[in-house]
């Protein structure tokens, strides 16, 4: 039986090019005259929509709509205990564009000894909330990817020194501590960060002090265990809100 010539030519086309496009565009003449839809496009129910649009993929919903009040995140005995002499007790709220996805709020004070010199502390706690979006990723998801992220930044703060990180336990969902020192105008300052999530939010409480005038530096494991008592404070206030 002799092929035709329009089918030969066709099949030495075929065999001269490479074989992700043969797969495309030399395919048998039962395929060309396939049962499938003359434009090319799939048959499976689940690819299209009634109406022939794309089909949105389903995403987790949310753990939490919003956010709670920054500035009481922490009681006053908590501020009180962790910034002496704090300067403003209801706190000093952050800016944003947007507080049911983010918010902070900061105290901060100078404990005066006299011929002892003075203890210095600041304390602060930020908030990000991530919603659940279709074509983006679940709220849950979102906020994991942000709380590496986060976590990541703090470790590399500039010209820190001593980095240390551990798990901080029963904060949250997840949680990391993160203690270092840093050196600010002649002044050695011991920071104690904890950088948390708990569902679709992620909750970053920093603490640092010094001492002046001969007063003598933070002890960074008290500082630590103090940061830790607190952020487990704010990361509860989340759920609360909710």
């Amino acid at each position: 039986m002799h092929r035709s010539a329009p089918r030969l030519t066709r099949i030495l086309a075929c065999a001269a090019v490479p074989v992700m496009l043969v797969v495309a565009g030399c395919s048998s003449d039962s395929d060309a005259k396939g049962s499938g839809p003359a434009d090319g496009s799939s048959s499976s129910p689940e690819a299209t929509a009634p109406g022939g649009e794309q089909s949105p993929v389903s995403v987790e919903p949310a753990k939490y709509a919003k956010l709670p009040d920054p500035c009481k995140a922490l009681t006053s005995k908590t501020v009180e205990e962790l910034v002496p002499k704090v300067k403003n007790k209801a706190g000093t709220a952050g800016t944003s564009n947007d507080t049911a996805a983010r918010g902070s709020c900061s105290w901060n004070g100078l404990e005066d000894k006299g011929v002892k010199g003075s203890n210095y502390r600041w304390l602060d706690v930020s908030f990000q909330r991530f919603a659940s979006e279709a074509g983006i990723g679940s709220g849950g998801d979102r906020a994991r990817n942000a709380y590496e992220k986060e976590v990541a930044a703090v470790k590399a703060t500039e010209k820190a020194k001593d980095v240390k990180s551990s798990p901080a336990a029963g904060v949250g969902e997840e949680a990391t501590a993160i203690a270092y020192g840093l050196t600010k105008s002649g002044e050695d300052f011991r920071y104690a960060t904890i950088v948390a999530r708990t569902g679709n939010v992620v909750v970053t409480l920093g603490y640092n002090g010094t001492g002046f005038a001969g007063a003598e530096n933070p002890d960074p494991s008290q500082l630590m265990k103090d940061a830790v008592t607190a952020a487990k404070e704010a990361t509860a206030s989340v759920a609360k809100a909710n």
